[in-house]
């Protein structure tokens, strides 16, 4: 987060504002006011201070389970070389079948959830993510469920 950020006052109504971007970041101004009870320049005029401010970074996609149904998914959990996290996470960044990364605290310093087309492409994947320049250990567990998905 940028200082601007930092500086930004964000309140109930920008919170509100930004759960509705979260849940489809192409709806309409016109839909978002209609669901804030607000006027269409006035949701506008927030949403363009919250992107100056560099609280709202950018826009993506969000991929439907059903378009990645049949995928291989796994977690792969990164101990590092001291001082590298940073060439690390630019690396990984590079790499399609990287979802999502965390930086935790505990036994690992990096949590990967990943997705691959097969048990042999993930094995190929994890092998990459282990070959990379300041990766020292991998562990990785594959999913064999999902329970609970909020």
């Amino acid at each position: 987060m940028t200082d601007r950020a930092n500086k930004t006052k964000v309140d109930d109504t920008d919170r509100r504002l930004l759960s509705l971007l979260r849940e489809n970041a192409r709806a309409p101004a016109t839909e978002l006011a209609r669901r804030l009870g607000l006027s269409r320049t006035t949701v506008q005029s927030r949403i363009e201070r919250l992107e100056r401010s560099g609280i709202i970074a950018g826009y993506t996609v969000r991929v439907t389970d059903e378009h990645e149904h049949g995928l291989i998914r796994a977690y792969v959990m990164v101990t590092l070389r001291p001082k590298l996290s940073a060439s690390v996470a630019a690396s990984l960044r590079r790499i399609a079948e990287v979802r999502t990364l965390h930086s935790v605290s505990g036994s690992f310093d990096l949590i990967i959830a990943t997705a691959a087309t097969s048990i042999n492409e993930m094995n190929e994947l994890i092998d990459r993510i282990g070959a990379l320049e300041g990766v020292e250990r991998t562990t990785s567990a594959v999913v064999l469920s999902t329970p609970i998905d909020r």
